[in-house]
């Protein structure tokens, strides 16, 4: 039997933090276009059952497109079951929308909630956890031993009990309680680890990265359990529609914006990042004062090549201080006189020094 694992798809997702109007919408419906592809996936591969752990949706109001997407896509495959436990993004407005539920659509609550998966010896247990419940829920949970258990939450795993704790998983309340596989959602990376001597847990990730704190590879996991053994399976599937890269390019010895575009290709060439994929290049190094590099110019030759571009300058200036100590020239002047401002801080100094020595060289400085 094979069952998904996915959590964290945030649809309707504004995506407008990195983008502009018109890639946001782009991505908003990828988002969408990426829960059609995964319940085909499904439906292509028996897949029996998809685990979605929260975070459905990004926003408490529901646009009436999503709602639509997610509703008819449940009911157009009722040979799968959907399980689907509310997150901390969720709200009620898109089952409140629904005149009639469809019946291969199961729901939790804030109290344990159990549905045996038809025809199996799987059993998905679930509950919503809420500032009420947080204190005592892990402690009610009863599981048939003699079943595969799944449990189904939302929320921050920890080792330890913490005062607050809302929406935080004590993964020791939940040892030795007949788990065999905890599907978690909220990190929005996959994470798995051993639960206890019988059990697992797992955090698949998010579906797609929607900014630069979700590079690297997203999708979902597949579970394949062997009914006879009792033994689950696990495996992460790469799925997103594009994925988010941050590189840093060391451009030290570089002296003209070309120098520093071939360095920035090196390392964008290593990263693997594709055509399709948003790419945030930080430049680091310490460069000679006299380094021409635009910014602008660099991400206008990069553009066309990638989905999305975005280059920080986390570049030093390296200042020679002991050659101006004595220099006659009007350069030298101006070094001195910043390096003796004692209120400046010498981060500061150093972006001060280095816009100044590029205009006092007839340069417009970079950004």
């Amino acid at each position: 039997m094979k069952i998904i694992h996915c959590a964290d798809l945030h649809l309707d997702s504004k995506m407008q933090t990195n983008l502009d109007a018109k890639k946001a919408k782009e991505r908003k419906a990828e988002l969408l276009g990426t829960f059609r592809r995964l319940v085909s996936y499904a439906a292509m591969n028996q897949v029996a059952a998809i685990l979605i752990a929260g975070d459905l949706f990004d926003t408490k109001r529901v646009s009436r497109t999503a709602g639509n997407v997610v509703y008819q896509e449940i009911a157009a495959h009722p040979e799968i079951e959907f399980y689907y436990l509310k997150g901390n993004h969720d709200a009620d407005s898109f089952l409140d929308s629904l005149d009639v539920l469809p019946p291969n659509l199961k729901l939790f609550t804030e109290e344990w909630t159990s549905y045996d998966l038809a025809g199996s010896k799987v059993t998905v247990t679930g509950a919503e956890l809420t500032a009420e419940n947080a204190g005592s829920i892990f402690h009610s949970l009863a599981l048939d031993m003699n079943r595969i258990n799944i449990v189904l939450l939302h929320g921050q795993e920890m080792n330890y009990a913490g005062k607050d704790r809302t929406e935080c998983i004590n993964l020791p309340e939940l040892r030795d309680k007949g788990i065999d596989y905890l599907a978690l959602g909220h990190i929005h990376a996959y994470k798995s680890g051993k639960l206890d001597s019988r059990g697992k847990y797992c955090y698949p990730g998010c579906l797609e990265g929607r900014g630069f704190d979700e590079c690297g590879e997203h999708g979902f996991v597949l579970l394949d359990i062997d009914e006879e053994d009792k033994t689950i399976n696990m495996s992460f599937l790469p799925f997103a529609a594009r994925t988010l890269f941050t590189v840093e390019a060391d451009i030290a010895g570089c002296m003209t914006s070309m120098d520093v575009e071939n360095a920035i290709r090196t390392v964008l060439d290593e990263s693997g990042a594709k055509e399709k994929d948003l790419v945030k290049i930080v430049l680091t190094g310490n460069v000679d004062m006299e380094c021409e590099k635009d910014i602008d110019y660099l991400v206008k030759q990069l553009e066309p090549e990638y989905y999305f571009v975005k280059i920080y300058d986390e570049s030093k200036p390296a200042v020679d201080y002991e050659a101006f100590r004595l220099d006659a020239s009007l350069k030298g002047e101006f070094v001195r006189c910043v390096m003796e401002d004692n209120e400046l801080p010498p981060d500061l100094k150093n972006e001060i020094i280095r816009c100044g020595i590029q205009r006092l060289s007839g340069e417009v400085a970079g950004k």
